[in-house]
């Protein structure tokens, strides 16, 4: 595993966003773990953030894309904080962008916020933890209505690796469903590789009894 893997998680730890116990998902499973990026709330929190984004991007899509968008609302900082760093990082110089959950009718019309998407221009979609894959659905007909796009793929912090819709995973079936490429900066397999029986600052957070855990929710809800 790439060390700014094992560092991202750690990272995610530390920010609390990763957390293990006992929780219910939006879906309704109860889960033994959680990924909350609103945790993420800090300046120096959402720089490194980014960076880790802009590493993943550059491994899976490369530089040659025009426009990082971020759907409302979490994807506007993620969108932000990316195109930073991605110039920061390899002097890249891309383009920000996000829409509005209602459209403005008066100063910045519109329904899109940063910069405009024109024909011709390569687009990756940038989002926190996608499980369902409901939002690919409502952010790609925004796009593609802006002009002749390329949407290239879709790039998130965590796949949970659980199933979708079906019996793949949401990440597998966006892919396959939008001709899309995905990405993760790290999968759920990476964080548990990572952490079983391992101590982190002095405690072992994924222990023998988690793992249970951790392995009966993927017994009954993991991708196929």
């Amino acid at each position: 595993m790439e060390q700014y893997k094992k560092d991202f998680i750690e990272f995610m730890i530390d920010c609390q966003v990763l957390k293990f116990g006992d929780f219910v998902t939006k879906s309704g499973r109860k889960t033994p773990f959680f990924v909350n990026t609103g945790f993420y709330r800090t300046g120096s929190q959402l720089r490194k953030l980014g960076e880790y984004y802009a590493q993943a991007i550059k491994e899976t899509f490369g530089l040659d894309f025009d426009v990082l968008f971020g759907p409302a609302y979490k994807g506007i900082p993620l969108s932000v904080t990316a195109t930073i760093a991605l110039s920061e990082k390899y002097d890249a110089d891309i383009r920000y962008c996000s829409n509005r959950k209602e459209v403005k009718d008066h100063g910045d019309k519109g329904i899109l916020l940063g910069s405009p998407i024109a024909d011709g221009d390569k687009v990756v979609i940038i989002e926190d933890v996608t499980t369902a894959g409901t939002s690919i659905e409502e952010t790609l007909p925004i796009i593609r209505a802006q002009g002749d796009v390329n949407v290239l793929g879709l790039v998130v912090s965590v796949d949970r690796m659980e199933r979708g819709q079906g019996e793949k995973s949401a990440l597998c079936e966006i892919s396959e469903k939008y001709g899309l490429k995905t990405t993760a900066i790290v999968t759920m397999k990476e964080v548990i590789e990572h952490l079983y029986n391992r101590p982190y600052k002095g405690k072992v957070i994924i222990d023998d009894t988690l793992k249970a855990a951790i392995d009966a929710y993927y017994e009954q809800y993991g991708a196929k």
